[in-house]
């Protein structure tokens, strides 16, 4: 049953009905324990009744039936909401399994996600199937509605990810659209399709979300007439208070790339902002190492020593969120009717659960991991394995383009004129350039050019994760690159690091060629590995893995390299089209 509209049926109401009763006992009872009443924004002790995966009742009361009820001493236990990260991309290399029982354990127990790699991966029935499938994973998982695919692709694609929208729109998973990272098009481009997708949201009662760096107030005040509800890009505290001003449920953003949280709570107490009711945490993606502490856990931390109230601090990650998406009557408190969902603290103060309680059943206890037993059947819903029926010939590799990408940090690129001789067999090591190929999955276009500030020595990397599926060549020596390539191919996707001829690194990635089937843990140790190889061949930024990503996404500046070819962001123009095979 599709728990997302009817997550009780009729006999299991009467049961929970029952137990207050007293003619049906609970399956597990918290005695004398303290939790967070979110609706009297206080602490409070009593007793918290759990009938399977929902929450019956807290208060001073005791069931008159207890027979097979699991008893739980809660008297040095702070009992609080599972957490809710409402801006979740699960597919950075790790997948939305392991990350949905990574969060569990660590204490964020409901996901809002990003849809972005089923629109590529896979066709549209098969992906609702799986939106079923993640239904019996410990985390509730939630998802939105992508409007656009945050680069620009070939005609046929585009129909095929136009043609999906408005079945996303209404699948009852889904609690918002967005994130709107297309929005020049809508407000300046005259874009009448994705308006009416935002007016169809609007209709369906979802919230829309915008994705609006460094905009100014005219710019924030126009999207929120034409629909927006909330925005997660806020950089500062005075982008924090812009947003508040017009309306916006604000996202403050701690992640691997923009890990700003810290400072924007500290603008906001030099404001003297002490209103918080309309701010959510989010740790926006982030790549698998910087989830080693968890997830919304470390944002509560980081809030409470910047002098955020405690209750507050953890009302914006449970309470808030909920309230906006509209899902407060299932997750985001203690109270009866809702999830069980419930983080058991040591002390208010530290935010990282010693026990957790995910959907009525332990996933974590006294500090102990427990193992689901969640199965995903990915392959019989079409995400399988890459399988390339070509190679990398020597005539793909022809490097006559003028300009080429340069590094700013790890996702901005600007234009660059390119004065070596990009013919050689070998780029020299005094030089930090390096042949980039971004090459069509199904191998029939590909776009050349050079990159510089990734390596100033490293052979070759292969990956076949970036945002669209497909696949990136980066390296200083041609026969390195094909070695790469071929070795990726072996592996059905992955990463691939390859220098004077030998693999030296590689990380399988067999969902779709774009995700890792390892435990979250173990993909962290990976990319560690990952980082530090490059690092050694002069990768000078913080997370290859998002410079992966956004190599071909027209939402950042200046140039990118996309199925179209190189194209200037600003003017959405293509600079050098990509050639047929």
């Amino acid at each position: 049953m599709n728990e997302t509209r009817f997550r009780w049926r009729n006999r299991q109401l009467r049961e929970h009905a029952a137990v207050i009763d007293g003619t049906q006992a609970p399956t597990k009872l918290i005695k004398n324990t303290t939790y967070l009443n979110v609706y009297m924004k206080q602490w409070m002790t009593g007793h918290i009744w759990l009938y399977e995966d929902r929450i019956l009742y807290t208060g001073p009361e005791l069931p008159a039936n207890t027979d097979g009820t699991e008893i739980i001493d809660g008297k040095d236990s702070y009992i609080v909401p599972g957490y809710v990260e409402p801006h979740a991309h699960p597919f950075q290399l790790y997948n939305p399994r392991s990350l949905a029982e990574y969060a569990a354990r660590t204490g964020t127990t409901t996901l809002i996600n990003d849809n972005l790699m089923w629109l590529f991966l896979t066709e549209k029935e098969k992906a609702f199937s799986l939106l079923e499938e993640f239904m019996n994973l410990p985390a509730t998982m939630y998802w939105w509605a992508r409007f656009d695919p945050q680069t620009v692709l070939r005609e046929e694609k585009k129909q095929h990810f136009d043609e999906q929208v408005l079945s996303w729109i209404e699948h009852d998973a889904v609690i918002q659209g967005g994130e709107l990272t297309a929005w020049p098009d809508v407000l300046y481009g005259g874009d009448e399709q994705i308006l009416h997708w935002m007016q169809e949201t609007k209709r369906a009662r979802k919230p829309l979300e915008a994705h609006l760096p460094g905009a100014s107030q005219k710019t924030l005040v126009k999207m929120r007439l034409l629909g927006m509800d909330s925005e997660h890009e806020s950089m500062t505290a005075e982008d924090v208070i812009k947003r508040l001003e017009v309306g916006y449920q604000t996202g403050l953003r701690y992640s691997s790339i923009r890990p700003d949280l810290p400072d924007i709570l500290k603008g906001l107490k030099k404001h003297n902002h002490t209103h918080f009711d309309h701010m959510m945490y989010t740790t926006d993606g982030s790549t698998p190492g910087f989830y080693r502490e968890g997830l919304i856990n470390q944002c509560i931390k980081i809030a409470i020593e910047e002098g955020v109230p405690v209750l507050d601090a953890y009302m914006m990650a449970t309470y808030q969120p909920a309230r906006h998406f509209g899902i407060e009557n299932r997750v985001g408190s203690v109270n009866a009717g809702r999830v069980a969902h419930l983080n058991f603290l040591k002390d208010p103060k530290d935010p990282t659960p010693h026990s957790v309680i995910a959907k009525g059943e332990w996933v974590k206890r006294d500090g102990e991991m427990i193992q689901t037993e969640s199965t995903i059947p990915w392959e019989k819903n079409g995400v399988t394995p890459l399988s390339l029926d070509w190679e990398v010939a020597e005539g793909d590799m022809q490097f006559s383009m003028p300009i080429g990408m340069e590094m700013i940090n790890d996702v901005i690129m600007k234009p660059y004129a390119i004065d070596i001789d990009a013919s050689a067999e070998r780029l020299s090591h005094e030089t930090n350039e390096a042949f980039l190929m971004f090459m069509d999955r199904d191998g029939e276009w590909t776009v050349n050019t050079l990159l510089k500030g990734f390596t100033n020595s490293l052979g070759a990397i292969a990956s076949s994760y970036s945002n669209t599926g497909d696949l990136i060549l980066i390296g200083k020596s041609r026969s390195d690159m094909k070695k790469a390539f071929k070795r990726m191919k072996e592996l059905g996707g992955g990463i691939v690091l390859v220098n004077d001829g030998k693999v030296i690194f590689e990380l399988p990635l067999p969902l779709g060629g774009v995700m890792s089937d390892l435990p979250l843990p173990e993909l962290m140790e990976k990319e560690a590995e990952l980082k530090q190889h490059l690092k050694s061949h002069g990768f000078s930024y913080s997370d290859p893995v998002y410079t992966l990503l956004f190599l071909s996404s027209m939402h950042l500046p200046y140039i990118r390299i996309t199925p179209l070819g190189i194209m200037d962001v600003k003017k959405k123009e293509v600079l050098f089209p990509s050639i047929m095979r």
